[in-house]
């Protein structure tokens, strides 16, 4: 199967980079003819150096909208799939996902748009959530199949009648495992917290900040791996909480696992998610996870066995939650050994690709037909 994958920006390994490296990469070593094309160049394209899958560099595919760059870009892409001549087009982000579900179209190749977070989330009223489900329920209209990564992120698209249902499948993220000296310690002494996200929206490090700030009592540390526009505030609000020399604010880093293994607890404070990466990296590693009761993340930790969810932005919840898990290392060694069996069984790698190969093995067999939902 010759395969296209299209994604706004190569410059950046957030979720959807992570997603696409792995997935593309995947694909190729199981035979498959892979092409990935991505707006400018970067980390995505060095981290597939490796692999027999070719990179292609868009020029006009930027991020922010421009009309008439975004045109230059969709022509662009248009083009790039006219000498490509894929069996199959995969759109990631979400203005490749808008120009490359139509460029496809053009050419009457199926296409299937994989959504790492629907924009229109957690704002069905607003202005901005209006616009974002016109958008969407237009380019699904271009698409084969849209798929979703949680089942939370399909009842939205269900709830505001953005998709057809029978244009929709779930197929949850999935993880490579890690090589066992990578394995987290979660019961050791003095814990070590770990937030793995940007300093920018939906990420809320302030209520996480706050939170520790009322537990200066107990022994604990804390690793802010990551950077961003709000970094410079949470660093401020840190100070003014008392606890700036005990949270490390490292900026972005390339040896992540590592951080993980080093840890006893991870930490995910946030106000909207799809289905976060960094949760799934965290049960791989034998850390139990305090997360944002928000999006997907209910679907990858089980609540009270591998992990504890809090209302998002609710300082005294967390504090709680945190206070209990610094206090019992037994807790932190059964919650974290959970994780790591519920990501065995439930998210690896593996289990993603087969899926997703399911999917794409469905719309090409049915030419005008769409397929039904997977789990």
């Amino acid at each position: 199967m010759k395969i296209t994958f299209i994604i706004t920006r190569a410059d950046d390994l957030g979720g959807a980079q992570v997603h696409v490296r792995d997935l593309a990469a995947a694909l190729s070593e199981r035979g498959e003819d892979v092409t990935v094309l991505a707006g400018g160049g970067g980390v995505l394209f060095e981290a597939l150096a490796g692999s027999a899958v070719e990179c292609r560099k868009l020029d006009r595919l930027i991020h922010p909208i421009r009309p008439r760059q975004d045109w230059a870009a969709y022509k662009e892409i248009r083009a790039a799939l006219q000498d490509l001549k894929p069996d199959l087009v995969t759109t990631h982000s979400n203005k490749a996902g808008l120009l490359g579900r139509f460029a496809a179209r053009m050419f009457n190749i199926p296409v299937v748009h994989t959504s790492h977070g629907f924009l229109f989330s957690n704002r069905p009223n607003s202005p901005a959530g209006r616009f974002y489900r016109l958008m969407e329920g237009t380019a699904a209209r271009a698409a084969s199949m849209v798929i979703a990564v949680s089942e939370s992120e399909f009842e939205a698209a269900q709830s505001l009648g953005v998709i057809a249902p029978e244009k929709m499948a779930v197929v949850h993220n999935g993880l490579p495992d890690l090589d066992p000296p990578l394995a987290a310690t979660p019961s050791a002494d003095s814990p070590r917290l770990v937030m793995v996200a940007r300093f920018a929206e939906p990420k809320d490090h302030l209520t996480l900040i706050k939170a520790l700030g009322g537990l200066k009592e107990q022994p604990w540390s804390l690793v802010l791996v990551g950077d961003g526009s709000g970094r410079a505030r949470a660093e401020r609000l840190a100070r003014q909480q008392g606890i700036a020399n005990r949270v490390e604010f490292t900026g972005v880093r390339d040896d992540v696992p590592a951080i993980m293994a080093s840890s006893q607890v991870f930490v995910l404070s946030s106000r909207r998610e799809g289905f976060p990466l960094s949760v799934l990296e965290a049960m791989r590693a034998g850390l139990p996870v305090v997360a944002s009761g928000v999006g997907g993340i209910g679907e990858a930790i089980a609540e009270g066995e591998s992990g504890l969810l809090f209302p998002p932005g609710n300082v005294e919840a967390l504090r709680v939650i945190l206070g209990a898990l610094i206090k019992n290392s037994a807790l932190r060694e059964s919650m974290g050994k959970a994780g790591r069996r519920r990501f065995l069984e439930c998210f690896t790698l593996e289990q993603m690709v087969d899926k997703t190969m399911d999917v794409y093995r469905s719309v090409l067999s049915k030419p005008g037909k769409e397929n039904s939902r997977t789990g």
